[in-house]
Formats: structure tokens, C-alpha cells, sequence
């Protein structure tokens, strides 16, 4: 299994119509687990795949075998959009689309899942399902950028290395003090 060192290089994605005002929920804390079969890494531990669920090979995410078919479908359906270009607004007019910005991504991968039946921009995903962190899948959004873990990978439009833009898989999360004002949503039961 190849793993990448990423530099967080700031892709802004933000919307028209997003919501002006959102509720502003605190950074989840350190060592909390996210994605199914994580466990609590000690303070200042890199979380990898082995103790999140999924593996990431080359750049795709492979489901871990446990992971419930919705899990897979939005693991799939992420895997054929990584790796397209950012383009502001890609994936609102239509799911698909050639390239795609934050809520775009996001809303295809959900989309395939059978979760989110039209797009939305990041605002709204921050009202979408349910309130914190889920098993399977989270969805972390504010007005002007959103991103998902699922089964313990992100899939994240902000983050890649200079000269490169759009959705990717990546490794742990971002560094806390970039999460401040993000809500953690995610579906029902997942």
C-alpha cells in the first residue's frame, strides 16, 4: 500500500446560495474515532487505514469487507469522480458533471448511495441528516466548504499537493484549527 504525505493547500468552495448564518459546532476532539472500526490513537498518533476501516491503494478507497452496500456504493461512486478537476459548480446543474467543486463531489458520492436525492451546496449539507458524528459516514460542512469520511478516509476537495485540484481520498483529518465552524452531519443509521 503506497501512502502520500499531503500538504493542506486552501481550495476555497464557496457557493452561491449558501447559507449566510450557520451554527457554529466546536472541532471534534482529539483522538476521537470516526469511520467504522476506529479506535482511539494516543495523543500526537498519525491515524492510518489499518485502525479506520478502509484502505487507501493509490489513491482509491477500498471498503473495508464489513461495510453495508450503501457504504460501498458511496465508496465506489467517490473512486470514479477522484481525481477530476475542481470546477465551481460542478455537480449542481446535474450529478454528473466534468469536473466538481466541494458540495458537488460530495453530493455525487451520496447521490450513488441512494442518500441525498438532489444537489445541495455546503450550506445545506450542513442541515442535511443527522446531527454529529456517524459509524459509516460523516459529513463535515459550513457555508463556504464541505467534506466526507467515510469508513475512516476523507474524501476532500481542499488538501492536495500544489498543481493539483478536485476530489481526493485522503488520510486523517485535516488539522483541527481548520475545523472550527464545520458541523458534523451524517446519514440515518450510518
Amino acid at each position: 500500500m503506497k501512502r502520500i504525505a499531503i500538504s493542506f493547500v486552501p481550495v476555497l468552495c464557496a457557493l452561491a446560495g449558501a447559507a449566510a448564518a450557520m451554527p457554529v459546532a466546536p472541532a471534534a476532539a482529539a483522538g476521537t474515532p470516526w469511520g467504522t472500526g476506529c479506535i482511539p490513537t494516543p495523543p500526537g498518533a498519525v491515524r492510518t487505514s489499518e485502525d479506520c476501516g478502509s484502505e487507501l491503494v493509490e489513491g482509491r478507497a477500498i471498503a473495508p469487507p464489513g461495510a453495508p452496500p450503501v457504504v460501498a456504493r458511496v465508496i465506489a461512486a467517490a473512486n470514479h469522480i477522484n481525481g477530476r478537476p475542481y470546477v465551481w459548480g460542478g455537480g449542481h446543474r446535474s450529478f454528473l458533471s466534468k469536473g466538481y467543486d466541494c458540495s458537488g463531489a460530495v453530493g455525487y458520492a451520496l447521490h450513488a448511495g441512494e442518500l441525498l436525492a438532489t444537489t445541495m451546496v455546503s450550506g445545506q449539507l450542513a442541515y442535511w441528516g443527522e446531527a454529529g458524528i456517524g459509524r459509516w459516514i460523516t459529513v463535515y460542512a459550513n457555508r463556504d466548504h464541505v467534506f466526507m469520511v467515510v469508513a475512516g478516509l476523507r474524501f476532500d476537495t481542499r488538501g492536495n499537493w500544489p498543481g493539483v485540484s478536485g476530489p481526493r481520498w485522503k488520510m486523517g483529518m485535516p488539522d483541527p484549527a481548520t475545523l472550527a465552524g464545520f458541523v458534523a452531519r451524517h446519514p440515518p443509521g450510518l
